[in-house]
Order: C-alpha cells, then structure tokens, then sequence
C-alpha cells in the first residue's frame, strides 16, 4: 500500500492512504504531539473532513491495538525470507520461574541463542523489551532465533 507524506509548514506531517473501497484517508501528524484522523471528499482533494482526535497517548494505545495480531505475522514473514531463521510464541504460563521477575533475569539469549524481540500482553504489543522489562503470567514472548534456540526459550519459561 503506497502512503504519501505531505509536510504541512507549521502544523506537522500528513500521511495519506487510499483504502480498498477508494476512500482516501489521512493521518494529520501534529507537531504537538496529536494526531488526526481525516476523509478526504471526492471532488476537492484538499478538502479533509475530521474523523476524529487523539492524543498522542491515545494514538500509541490505538497503534499497539491495531498492531498486536500483526506483529507474529511479520516476524513469521521475514523468518521466511531468511533460511535458517525462526520465529515463535512462547506463552509465560502461571507455573514459570519467569513469572513476576524481569527477563533479563532469564539470560534467554545467552542460553539459547535466541532473542526476544517482544512481548505481547493482551492487546499491548510492547517491542524490543529491556532487561528490566517485568513479565507476568499469561504474556507472549516472540523469540527470532534458530529452531532449536526458539525450543530453548520455550523450555526456559514453560519450565
């Protein structure tokens, strides 16, 4: 999908899409940190009319909703363009020594070989976690490694 950016002197960035149904939609990119979220009508092409206002908050809360189910997909599009290259799920179930400690605790590179490139917690995808970053029961860690780095990790959480 091509996305058009537009700098709008003193206000910020537009980013502009048309959708599959031909509607061209536009994100309005504030230099206040807000977002907008515009339609374009059909006849005049500069004519935007307001969908609706977030915050820069709201737009982070908006873009990990929109991005949670995506991200294993991805991982799992690139893991096939690299040979050798593996990605998974790896759930932290409630019984795991990991549960409630950070994951550096885990030293899951530097055992297995495999890393962790995020952590997905409900509907929040949270992208290349730190080793401070505290995992809790229930959270999916997405690990990129080889297939027996990937089993590794598994082994390491689900004891």
């Amino acid at each position: 999908m091509d996305v058009n950016e537009v700098l709008l002197p003193g206000v910020g960035l537009r980013y502009e899409f048309v959708n599959e149904d031909g509607d061209r939609i536009g994100v309005v990119a504030r230099r206040t940190g807000d977002f907008e979220v515009v339609l374009y009508g059909e006849g005049d092409p500069d004519e935007a009319r307001p969908v609706f206002r977030l915050t820069g908050d709201e737009a982070e809360t908006l873009s990990q909703i929109l991005g949670a189910p995506r991200i294993a997909e991805r991982f799992a599009d690139l893991t096939r363009e690299v040979p050798g290259l593996n990605a998974g799920q790896i759930e932290v179930l409630p019984g795991s020594p990991y549960a409630g400690r950070p994951l550096g605790d885990s030293r899951a590179r530097t055992l297995t070989g495999a890393s962790i490139v995020a952590v997905v917690r409900g509907e929040e995808v949270i992208a290349s976690p730190g080793p401070e970053r505290m995992l809790h029961a229930g959270d999916v860690l997405v690990a990129i490694g080889t297939a027996e780095g990937i089993i590794g990790v598994e082994r390491l959480f689900q004891g």
